[in-house]
């Protein structure tokens, strides 16, 4: 990284002090359970975030990173969940809705009956998937003491165990390439997680297709 940029980070850091945390916890909550959050960066986020924690220890703690994470993901996946549970049987009344249709419901419900609560935490690791996961649940009315006992599970694996996964590689990087030479990687290293947290996705889209395709 640009020394020049590296250093106006670490001072809009050191200006904002905790606050600047609120941005970063901001996308994991709206991630977590929002409609519009489907499109945001959440694990190369968190991989970034324990990263800069690692690379910045004066500036970030891992231990605050970790906690508010965990705590913007489980109450985003509340907000889903309750967003379902409220309005999302309605969006299936018409047979041709616009957004869904009701045989959306129907596979949804299925899916949590064959598959269990675990769904809960195995949507965590899949982008865009975790943003509508707690949304389908309300609307398929999982029970909510089985859908927070799985949300928090799930959101401490995803929220803390990518942060801390982040931390660890930049405290591995730096016993590769030396104290100090750690920034100079950090825009590659948010590219490759990128594309890798992407990568999931993309391969349902292609089995997807290939399914119509036979059809």
């Amino acid at each position: 990284m640009d020394l020049d940029i590296q250093a106006k980070i670490e001072w809009l850091m050191k200006t904002l002090g905790y606050w600047s945390y609120l941005p970063i916890w901001f996308v994991i909550f709206a991630e977590s359970g929002l409609f519009f959050g489907f499109f945001l960066p959440g694990d190369s986020l968190l991989l970034t975030t324990g990263f800069l924690c690692y690379a910045n220890p004066g500036i970030w703690s891992i231990a605050v990173m970790c906690f508010g994470s965990f705590v913007a993901a489980v109450l985003g996946d509340n907000v889903g969940y309750y967003t379902g549970r409220k309005y999302g049987r309605g969006l299936f009344e018409k047979e041709d809705s616009v957004v869904f249709k009701k045989k959306y419901l129907i596979a949804a419900q299925d899916f949590y009956d064959k598959k269990g609560p675990l769904a809960v935490v195995a949507a965590r690791f899949v982008a865009i998937v975790r943003t509508f996961a707690p949304i389908v649940a309300g609307a398929a009315a999982m029970k909510y003491k089985t859908f927070m006992t799985y949300n928090i599970v799930g959101g401490f694996l995803w929220a803390v165990g990518l942060n801390l996964l982040g931390y660890f590689a930049g405290e591995a990087l730096e016993k590769a390439v030396g104290k100090g030479n750690v920034e100079k990687y950090l825009i590659l290293i948010t590219l490759c997680v990128i594309l890798l947290s992407f990568i999931p996705s993309a391969i349902h889209i292609l089995q997807e297709m290939r399914k119509n395709k036979k059809h």
